[in-house]
């Protein structure tokens, strides 16, 4: 089959034939229809500090897909071949205190699909089946090619209660978009999108954000009058990465608010710890999705109406990889999709 391959330590990636996944007895081989790009796919590519730390070559990569089974093991009763699935690309051990305790998503063993272990970027995958989620009728394959980071926007955005609340998410990239729509659709008051590149923060309005303003020209209290805000955002979901950004939630934090923090800075970030306390915050750092809470949520919420469709901005073939990639990385997309099923 063909597969998106890491071949060597080093920037870039090689369209590879590669053999066929083996299936053990617990396991479902699905053949990929469309796929993904994910920041972490970028960083692998671009061989950073992060890629060399974290990937051993030769790999295939790749972890957000939607495809059909193919084939399951012998132990596998509650999947059948030619049903839609999408994969949990975190395999956890399923022995470890929370494991055992029902909260993988806190496993400390776990394994990542697509870094460390054959990822989606090819015709056919295979996971564990305690890591397929069947999806419901009527999901769109485009949405259901990326419930993986749309799971971690759900579980950031869901991480505080944002019924009523005024919300700020920093940085409007795919998961700060989708975040957006999720914010407004389980009910925020108003939602601010923090943003310097033009193209994301009108995403941003897509979504349903309040507002869309550029950090560089513009201060967060700002728009405190604007919006008929009193004291401050009382919701905040750091999706950047960037120091200067959850610095500035901080300070324009109400008191008694929460923030979820998502996005992974480069370098250590200083905090003011002293307007942490004095104002009683709460700080809550996500990683990936609560298994399997958090992808039953988001698929409640697209049958109930939660349209992300603006957020995938560009669709490629997978032969087209290069191409995907530097819209991927330019800044001038939102989430871009590769499609697996022709040649």
């Amino acid at each position: 089959m063909q597969a998106l391959v890491k071949t060597a330590a080093g920037p870039g990636l090689e369209l590879c034939d590669v053999p066929r996944p083996q299936i053990g007895i617990n396991d479902v081989l699905v053949r990929v229809h469309r796929t993904g790009i994910c920041g972490t796919d970028l960083h692998i590519d671009a061989w950073d500090a992060w890629a060399q730390r974290s990937v051993a070559p030769p790999l295939v990569i790749g972890h957000e897909f939607v495809g059909t089974i193919v084939e399951v093991g012998a132990n596998v009763t509650d999947f059948r071949a030619g049903e839609l699935v999408s994969g949990e690309g975190h395999v956890v051990c399923g022995r470890c205190r929370h494991c055992l305790a029902g909260r993988r998503e806190l496993c400390a063993h776990t394994i990542g699909l697509g870094v460390g272990r054959a990822g989606a970027f090819a015709e056919l995958v295979s996971l564990p089946m305690t890591n397929i989620w069947h999806h419901w009728p009527g999901i769109d394959e485009d949405v259901a090619a990326v419930f993986d980071p749309l799971g971690n926007a759900v579980h950031t955005a869901l991480a505080f209660p944002v019924l009523g609340e005024d919300v700020l998410i920093s940085g409007a990239g795919p998961i700060g978009l989708m975040a957006t729509a999720v914010a407004r659709h389980a009910g925020a008051r108003h939602v601010v999108v923090s943003e310097p590149i033009a193209y994301r923060r009108d995403l941003a309005m897509r979504m349903g954000a309040s507002l869309a303003l550029d950090p560089r020209v513009r201060k967060l209290p700002d728009v405190f009058e604007e919006l008929d805000m009193v004291e401050g955002f009382d919701v905040a979901m750091e999706m950047s990465g960037n120091a200067t950004a959850l610095q500035s939630a901080l300070g324009a934090m109400a008191h008694g608010g929460g923030i979820a923090i998502l996005g992974l800075p480069t370098e250590p970030v200083g905090i003011d710890v002293g307007e942490v306390v004095l104002k009683m915050l709460t700080l809550r750092g996500i990683y990936g999705r609560e298994m399997y809470e958090t992808w039953y949520k988001m698929t409640v919420m697209l049958r109930s109406g939660l349209d992300i469709t603006p957020a995938i901005t560009h669709r490629f073939h997978f032969t087209d990889h290069e191409a995907a990639f530097a819209a991927a990385r330019s800044g001038e997309s939102g989430k871009v999709i590769m499609d697996w099923t022709a040649h």
